[in-house]
């Protein structure tokens, strides 16, 4: 397989940091090749504005990026990042939890790179949530949380993980197409100890050496015939005592 690291933290001596190396050395050990965007290493810009499109005129953006996309007049840094995600079979984004969320870079990248007609489609139909260009590749996150395991589960104060992940793994990776693995997630960051640190290193591993065997989320294609017209998932078809965000999940 060829995996694409799309990677956010603005420090070299970061525990991210050596969890990235440490993800390129075990993928590479098991016979994949990495690419990585480093985006603080980039200096990648995070906003999405005209001066992307190229000499498109629509006031709507959204449709504007479509059709910047399907004339070739995307900027340089978009083209080569969405050539970078074609070639891969699975695509990483790792990165620090801030503020319940990916950094602000990585948001940028997104914004920018899963332009209209690429990241999903408004030609012909929608293409999204199990469909459109990046469909069949896998999409896996790497995630890091200063705050405690305990305080990221189903009774913790901030949330389950699952839940804050929700609009990465559904809302991006799914969303355009990617089949989402379950994340890695390194709890602790800030008080981690050499214990802790290798138990995350050796979860790591695990996941990334099984990338290929592991069974993804099983979310719901929205052309699956388990929602209505409205988008609304049918009755009868969510499993026992599910709700929210879990209603999704076949």
């Amino acid at each position: 397989m060829h995996v694409h690291i799309v990677y956010a933290h603005p420090s070299t001596g970061s525990l991210n940091a050596a969890l990235r190396d440490e993800a390129i050395r075990t993928l590479e050990a098991r016979g994949h090749s990495t690419t990585l965007s480093d985006l603080y290493a980039m200096k990648w810009k995070p906003v999405a504005d005209y001066d992307d499109l190229g000499p498109v005129t629509d006031e709507n953006f959204m449709e504007a990026s479509g059709e910047a996309h399907r004339s070739g007049t995307l900027s340089d840094d978009i083209r080569r990042e969405q050539q970078l995600l074609l070639d891969a079979d699975a695509v990483i984004l790792q990165f620090p939890l801030w503020w319940f969320t990916m950094p602000a870079i990585m948001k940028g990248w997104v914004d920018r790179v899963l332009t209209n007609g690429f990241g999903y489609g408004t030609v012909r139909g929608w293409r999204r949530y199990g469909e459109g260009v990046l469909a069949g590749k896998h999409g896996l996150a790497i995630v890091t949380t200063g705050a405690a395991e305990a305080h990221m589960s189903d009774r913790g104060i901030n949330g389950s993980i699952d839940d804050l992940l929700f609009p990465i793994n559904h809302g991006i990776f799914f969303y355009t197409g990617m089949d989402a693995l379950p994340p890695v997630h390194i709890a602790g960051a800030v008080r981690l100890d050499e214990d802790g640190y290798r138990a995350g290193v050796e979860r790591l591993r695990r996941r990334l050496e099984a990338l290929e065997e592991t069974e993804p989320i099983a979310y719901r294609a929205q052309r699956g015939g388990d929602y209505d017209e409205h988008r609304r998932l049918k009755p009868g078809l969510e499993r026992p005592g599910a709700s929210g965000f879990d209603l999704h999940i076949a």
